[in-house]
């Protein structure tokens, strides 16, 4: 049975996961190029190729956003533990489902952004709600 303690771990858990699903786009992006025949650095070849490297490079911009969300939230928002690692593990889903969506057709990308977008704003507001909890309790 999991405790309260055992919170940071599942986020470092999520923080593992969420790294290994990057690096699972970055490896789909390098078995494009040797397909297709795309040589570093262009960025532009055929669609599968393309698609490839734009989940690659929007995971990437998502994860800036999402690591230092994902972490604060876990620092400050105390009101349910758990809820920050939940937040995360819907975050990954959303873009596992944008990534598989996207290579799919373009157009098929929506829904798994939307759910990882929504996670997001989950860990803004946790991060948010959890920091002025903190600094009301310090300035009481």
């Amino acid at each position: 049975m999991m405790n309260v303690a055992h919170a940071p771990l599942l986020t470092a858990i999520v923080t593992v996961i969420a790294l290994l699903v990057y690096w699972w786009t970055v490896l789909r992006v390098g078995r494009m190029r040797g397909k297709h025949g795309v040589k570093a650095p262009a960025t532009t070849g055929p669609l599968e190729f393309e698609c490839a490297y734009r989940v690659q490079t929007n995971m990437l911009e998502q994860l800036v956003v999402f690591l230092p969300l994902l972490w604060l939230s876990n620092a400050y928002f105390m009101l349910w533990p758990y809820a920050t690692g939940a937040l995360g593990l819907v975050w990954i889903v959303g873009r596992i489902m944008y990534a598989v969506g996207y290579v799919q057709d373009p157009a098929k990308r929506s829904t798994g952004f939307l759910i990882s977008f929504i996670a997001t704003i989950g860990l803004l507001i946790t991060t948010i709600w959890g920091i002025v909890s903190a600094w009301m309790a310090v300035s009481a």
